[in-house]
């Protein structure tokens, strides 16, 4: 008699065994890791086949088609943006015949693979919940047209996402849904999650069938997650560990979990009540040949419908997730003293210096000291700016503020920390005293030193504005809530003369309503164009600091013109500093100009944010009228 090919029919009498790694197998063949293996459906089915064939001969239960990357977004990346259908279709196919031609039978079920696509939701990516639900559609309706007997969702680290997935799912089709997450060595998602409230907000939802664990973690620490679910939920659960962290032997990832160790943790998900068991990165046909050996007999000795009585004296309480407590931010005039001036409509004066490029901060704390000398008000500290590779902005922020009198505003650049790191540093920042914060998206590589490096944009500056705003309420990334919560001010960039200027007014007004609370522009030089800018902002505006820069040399406008992002110089400023015949008559020139801005615009914005062209402070205190033009 042929078993049912309903997964919901089979978890009530037996426990599901499940395929292991589809890529380390095709990585074993000499695919490359920068492959498309989604592609592989296509071009190479025969390996794709064989690679299923194996996990078949091993005795499992399923094997889940290689389609785990076969979303429209991750297509992209290699050019395959239009072959979704075609690579979903040819993957259940390949799955369809490595089953039947392995055993003459279709008694092994199918389950279509599906995983997150890749950018991240709004607030903290620029993907709708829309644009997220139709790529999941695009996915999950071909292989349902192909006769899946399942859906594995697999490898999700954020709950929202994963639940887009699982309500569209639940809408365009009927077949059983497993909805697998992955966590951390702390049983935490990416972005702080803690298990059981993820666990819960999954669970509950009326088209899963099971939930559980795949990926990140080996069989060790997945007995302890199984543990944890077991006590938050009465669905089945399912459990697929990596095969162990890999190490690198001579330049390929091994993963160190033998099949016999592998087997040894399988029978004691068994005995903790895992309905589903598998493997994930690392595990071969040989570790699932182990596992169904270890298990098959304990079910048989079982009766083949109960677990042992282990997990039938857990108890299962089903709740809902508790809600973060949201705590009241603390207004901006108590954050700093910065954050005071501004709500109180004074004046500010920032002067903005690069940190070095060594490790040497006598010179910058030297040029601090003389600007609080002179009253400006903070420091501004960039990011590596231009995509450039200098000391730590946070540490020279920091000794800033301990060893001089002066405040510092530290720019947050999304460019070389992802999601974790930025959290850290924001949490860092506020229990060392930085309380002023710019974040910003920052530069891309290519157009500085170092061209080639890896950016990591898991943010842009809308989203980190989100991530501090929710801070400032004491709730992090993963809905946790933490008491006191931050008290950080959050400025964002702003440029008035964007070469697409709705998109940027559409962006500002993103920022704000993300919880900007004041804005500091690209240097201005098109008083026009500033006012243009103040208007179109008007209906969501915050305190305004205009960014301004003092030329130094006619070389300097030009550069300032044709070679920095967002930037403006109008014809007739050019002109002006054309006629300089002398380097100390171009920085004259530089500093009338730069007056004359301060001047024109000084009824309409909060204050000022001067930079120190070369590292030279003085040219930006004169430019602020703290100093005479003699005394630079």
């Amino acid at each position: 008699m042929l078993q049912s090919n309903n997964l919901g029919e089979r978890l009530t009498r037996q426990v599901v065994l499940g395929d292991g790694a589809m890529g380390t197998m095709l990585y074993q063949q000499g695919i490359f890791l920068n492959t498309c293996f989604d592609e592989l459906n296509l071009s190479r089915s025969d390996l794709v086949k064989k690679v299923h064939a194996a996990y078949v001969r091993a005795g499992v239960d399923f094997i889940e088609t290689n389609t785990f990357g076969a979303n429209e977004f991750k297509l992209a990346k290699f050019g395959l943006a239009d072959k979704v259908e075609q690579i979903n279709r040819n993957g259940a196919k390949i799955a369809r015949e490595a089953v039947e031609e392995a055993t003459g039978k279709p008694a092994v079920m199918i389950a279509g693979s599906i995983g997150p696509l890749g950018p991240q939701l709004a607030p903290l990516g620029r993907l709708t919940r829309e644009q997220a639900g139709n790529a999941f559609v695009r996915q999950i309706g071909v292989l349902v047209e192909t006769g899946v007997d399942f859906l594995i969702f697999e490898t999700f680290s954020n709950v929202e996402e994963l639940t887009i997935a699982l309500e569209t799912a639940g809408r365009i089709c009927s077949l059983p849904i497993v909805a697998q997450l992955t966590t951390n060595e702390q049983h935490e998602t990416m972005f702080g999650q803690k298990l059981p409230d993820a666990i819960r907000q999954i669970a509950q939802l009326p088209m899963v069938n099971a939930v559980g664990l795949n990926c990140s973690i080996g069989p060790a620490l997945m007995l302890g997650s199984l543990e944890t679910i077991r006590t938050v939920t009465d669905k089945p659960v399912s459990v697929q560990p990596n095969a162990g962290m890999p190490r690198e032997v001579e330049g390929r990832k091994i993963y160190m979990c033998t099949p016999e160790y592998m087997a040894e943790y399988a029978k004691r998900f068994y005995e903790k009540g895992a309905r589903i068991i598998g493997g994930c990165c690392g595990t071969t046909p040989e570790h699932i040949e182990h596992i169904v050996r270890a298990i098959r007999p304990l079910a048989k000795a079982a009766g083949g419908s109960k677990a042992p009585s282990e997990p039938a004296s857990v108890s299962v309480v089903v709740g809902q997730a508790a809600e973060p407590i949201e705590q009241p931010a603390m207004p901006l005039a108590q954050k700093s003293k910065l954050g005071k001036k501004l709500t109180d409509g004074q004046k500010v004066s920032c002067i903005e210096i690069t940190p070095p490029r060594g490790a040497d901060l006598t010179t910058i704390l030297e040029k601090a000291r003389l600007c609080a000398a002179h009253g400006v008000d903070a420091i501004n500290i960039p990011d590596g700016p231009r995509a450039s590779s200098r000391i730590s902005p946070m540490i020279t922020a920091i000794q800033i503020q301990r060893q001089t009198e002066i405040e510092a505003i530290l720019h947050v650049c999304c460019r070389d920390r992802n999601i974790i790191g930025l959290q850290s540093d924001m949490l860092g920042a506020h229990a060392v005293g930085l309380h002023n914060m710019l974040v910003v998206t920052g530069d891309p590589p290519k157009l500085g030193e170092y061209p080639d490096a890896t950016a990591v944009f898991d943010l842009d500056s809308i989203g980190l504005t989100t991530v501090v705003r929710n801070l400032n309420r004491g709730i992090d990334l993963g809905g946790n809530s933490f008491s006191p919560p931050l008290a950080l001010t959050l400025g964002v960039g702003a440029n008035p003369v964007a070469a697409d200027l709705d998109r940027e007014i559409e962006r500002f007004r993103l920022k704000v309503e993300a919880g900007a609370e004041y804005a500091i522009t690209q240097p201005v030089f098109d008083v026009r164009m500033l006012f243009d800018f103040l208007e179109a902002i008007e209906p969501f505006k915050i305190p305004i600091v205009a960014g301004i820069w003092p030329f130094t040399s006619y070389k300097n406008a030009e550069f300032m013109a044709n070679e920095v992002p967002g930037v403006v110089v109008p014809d007739e400023l050019l002109q002006r500093m054309s006629c300089a015949e002398t380097r100390e008559q171009g920085r004259r020139i530089g500093i009338e100009i730069a007056r004359e801005m301060i001047t024109a615009i000084q009824d309409r914005v909060a204050g000022f944010a001067v930079s120190a062209p070369f590292g030279n402070v003085k040219i930006a205190l004169a430019v602020l009228g703290k100093i005479e033009d003699n005394e630079i």
